[in-house]
């Protein structure tokens, strides 16, 4: 696969078989992702890869914590903006509708909140979550470097013949996260990453993009 098609072919997967996924195929590819670029070489990130037991009980605890409607742990940083505005807030609404329909939740379903919250918290069935953190004394341009790395990762796990599925919810149980792990409190919780097979048969979602006119200026052409 080359990397053009692990791009058009890497979307985020909401419905993962429980085929395990090799170590060897981890160890790889996050051998691999340490090229990702980082501002003066710093590579910011830690990643703990969680499987097995481990996570089993983890999706165990923070399952139980969205069953009973627990809003979540405070927040260390905002997911979104408070004020989005057009087209940022167009995108994502269209995005929302697609996804909910495709998960069989109803945009107006007064348990809306907690059913999402309870399919995030299993992972949707992912037999492995790669837990993405940085140190608390870190800034913008960590954090954007941590993306960089992040998205190199994903890319050389479909390359893999892997999905996954990008996961800031676990920030809103980031100390049940955290207390798995063994993460010091100098860690920050940016994202877990949900990785494995697709499940066979799994409706597939794959959300509209932008125009490129729209998000991209040629100068000087």
């Amino acid at each position: 696969m080359d990397v053009y098609e692990a791009v058009d072919s890497r979307r985020a997967v909401r419905a993962f078989s429980d085929e395990p996924v090799p170590i060897e195929m981890l160890e790889r590819v996050l051998s691999a992702a340490a090229r990702a670029p980082s501002s003066g070489n710093l590579q910011p990130w830690h990643v703990y890869v969680v499987t097995g037991d481990p996570l089993a009980e983890l999706k165990r605890r923070a399952t139980a914590r969205a069953l009973a409607g627990d809003p979540g742990d405070e927040r260390e940083y905002p997911m979104y903006p408070a004020d989005l505005s057009s087209p940022y807030l167009d995108r994502f609404s269209a995005a929302a509708a697609q996804r909910y329909a495709t998960l069989g939740i109803e945009r107006d379903d007064p348990e809306r909140p907690r059913k999402i919250a309870t399919l995030n918290a299993g992972a949707f069935g992912a037999p492995v979550v790669l837990f993405c953190y940085l140190d608390r004394a870190m800034g913008p341009g960590q954090w954007g470097d941590a993306g960089m790395y992040l998205q190199t990762v994903m890319l050389l796990l479909r390359a893999e013949g892997l999905h996954t599925c990008p996961q800031v919810m676990w920030t809103m149980f980031r100390n049940t996260v955290t207390r798995t792990v063994g993460a010091d409190d100098g860690l920050a919780l940016f994202c877990g990453v949900a990785v494995g097979f697709e499940k066979e048969g799994a409706t597939h979602l794959r959300t509209e993009r932008a125009d490129m006119a729209e998000t991209v200026s040629f100068i000087g052409v």
